[in-house]
């Protein structure tokens, strides 16, 4: 073995103290430049954005729609943009060095919206949309006296129908189908300002709400105006497209999710687990009766659900066996005793939603608590109606919810998500780290052992009942992964990609509706099936590297520690390479 000479090598030692100051100095100036972001780009151009994680000081400001106010944002992004990327990567730390592309993926991902797929021009349904949340994430969580927060809605209802100005002006020719879904929304966030709103303020003072009530009457008739501006002048001259083309969704899918696979190659993917899960369907359903077809079976399945009055509580009553048995089997770290909230989903949101988790923001200080949110049958709805929701709420998807939305899925994640190793990892995210991972814990709970009898089942029936409903949504995932791809390069319509969901992915003609509906607007939601498998290679790989010493445990929490980014910022981090995420 050679020997440093003791030149060199004093060279070196006197060299540490510089080296150690060099990198103190480039990690506090990306921080500035992270901080920078938010305060010139997010909650800036988001200030509703800045409420719902937490940050209060632009409560009182709403998001500008116009076009002079976009034209500022495209410029301040582009500029913003460039400081990233001349910010040099070799000066961080891993960790910084892979927030600095998660940025930057941000960043493009913004301006390809803003410029290509341009919603301001085609979503007439984001204008209602935003109105409403502005004054919802002021409402929903107590984070300040009634009187306080009372104020910040009024000072953003007194611009919001600058909103309606705004969406007149830019909305040039959007397809019909995104004309129909704003118009099939209107009514419960008409009824959201007219009902849920001022009740959710019925403990401030009487002069707040006076003040209040002149404000929230301006918005109410200008979201009727716009009602009926729809109905008779956009809607007849909507003939738009709403595909965004194989070249842009495959740029949105780079910049979002670190995803770089050809489009054939994620379809043969996506198709390959459709078929897995649909022949280990027929598997199981033969074992259930094998005298039924599959369809059979599952028309029996949709009819084995609680009644709608006892539904809270049956969701309610599975957390103690989900944490029991994670806790007994070290499936993951359960960070606080705290449980969610069960409630009734907003009616605003009952449309696109039958459950959902709302959690603080991670800089909420005040304002603590975690709301799970399902959906229940409203009083006018018919016998009808209310057998198609509450077929969605069987034995087995009830078990597959709540694993998804709880435990140990976005849940136990937001429990997770203060321990994230930087700020722009507490706010930044990638839906194939969230919804992949809430996706991925459905199946593995059963994998490992859950809902079998006597933990988590009642018997053999209901076991296999609880795994054909995992099966279920995953079908529902595999549908969305096929239909997304193919209704964006042109390849299904949309008659055809709501057939799909219905032959193929095991769903009734209303659910097929309302998810062909959503990927119109939503064109990458294959991140749920994708996001979990990006996360069992990883858990295979991650086996491989450890061996023996390899469990469960410690890859969830390790994969937890991450915070929300790409899962290919999680493998480089888990494995210390830039191996393919499938």
């Amino acid at each position: 073995m050679s020997r440093l000479r003791p030149t060199l090598l004093i060279a070196l030692l006197l060299a540490l103290p510089y080296a150690a100051t060099a990198t103190e100095n480039s990690s506090a100036a990306w921080n500035a430049l992270v901080d920078d972001f938010f305060t010139q780009i997010f909650f800036k151009f988001s200030p509703s954005g800045a409420t719902s994680v937490g940050i209060h000081d632009y409560d009182s400001q709403l998001e500008d729609f116009s076009k002079a106010a976009r034209e500022q944002e495209i410029a301040a992004v582009t500029q913003f943009e460039k400081r990233v990327a001349a910010f040099p990567a070799n000066s961080l730390s891993e960790t910084d060095a892979a927030d600095r592309e998660m940025l930057l993926g941000t960043l493009r991902s913004s301006l390809l919206s803003d410029q290509v797929i341009r919603p301001w021009q085609k979503d007439p349904n984001s204008y209602p949309a935003a109105a409403t949340n502005s004054v919802y994430v002021i409402m929903n969580r107590r984070f300040a006296p009634p009187d306080d927060r009372l104020r910040s809605v009024i000072a953003r209802e007194l611009k919001i129908p600058a909103i309606f100005v705004a969406a007149r002006a830019n909305l040039q020719n959007p397809p019909r189908i995104s004309t129909e879904i704003a118009i099939e929304q209107l009514p419960g966030i008409i009824g959201f300002f007219e009902t849920d709103l001022p009740s959710g303020f019925k403990d401030a003072s009487d002069r707040v709400k006076a003040d209040f009530a002149k404000s929230n009457a301006t918005v109410i008739a200008e979201l009727k105006k716009y009602q009926s501006w729809l109905k008779d002048d956009l809607l007849p001259r909507s003939k738009g497209d709403f595909r965004i083309g194989a070249a842009t969704f495959s740029k949105k899918l780079l910049y979002d999710e670190m995803v770089d696979t050809s489009l054939d190659r994620l379809l043969e993917i996506g198709t390959a687990d459709l078929h897995k899960n649909q022949a280990e369907f027929a598997r199981i359903a033969k074992l259930v009766d094998p005298e039924k077809s599959p369809t059979d079976v599952l028309a029996m399945l949709a009819i084995r659900h609680p009644a709608p009055g006892e539904l809270l509580q049956t969701f309610t009553n599975t957390f103690g066996g989900l944490i029991a048995f994670i806790q007994s089997h070290q499936i993951i770290t359960i960070p606080s005793d705290i449980r969610p909230t069960l409630q009734e989903t907003p009616p605003f949101e009952r449309a696109t939603t039958t459950a959902s988790m709302d959690t603080p923001g991670p800089f909420e200080t005040h304002a603590a608590e975690a709301y799970f949110n399902v959906t229940l049958p409203g009083p006018n709805d018919s016998p009808e109606e209310i057998a198609g929701l509450m077929a969605g709420f069987n034995v087995g998807t009830i078990i597959s919810t709540a694993v998804h939305e709880t435990y140990p899925g976005h849940y136990v994640q937001f429990l997770w998500a203060p321990r994230a190793p930087t700020k722009l990892r507490k706010i930044l995210g990638a839906n194939t780290n969230a919804e992949g991972w809430a996706h991925y814990c459905e199946q593995m709970m059963l994998d490992e052992g859950y809902a079998q009898p006597g933990v988590g089942a009642k018997d053999e029936t209901e076991s296999r009942l609880i795994r054909l409903g995992q099966l279920q949504d995953a079908l529902l995932r595999d549908a969305r992964f096929v239909v997304g791809i193919q209704m964006h390069r042109g390849v299904m319509t949309f008659d055809q990609a709501k057939e799909f969901f219905v032959k193929e992915g095991y769903q009734s003609p209303k659910i097929a509706e309302i998810e062909t509906k959503r990927g119109t607007t939503d064109p990458t939601y294959l991140y749920y099936t994708l996001g979990k498998l990006e996360i069992l290679k990883l858990r295979e790989d991650y086996r491989k590297k450890l061996g023996s010493d390899f469990s469960l445990l410690k890859f969830h929490d390790a994969f937890m520690s991450q915070g929300f980014p790409p899962i290919q910022i999680v493998r480089k981090a888990l494995l210390g390479d830039s191996s393919p995420v499938l």
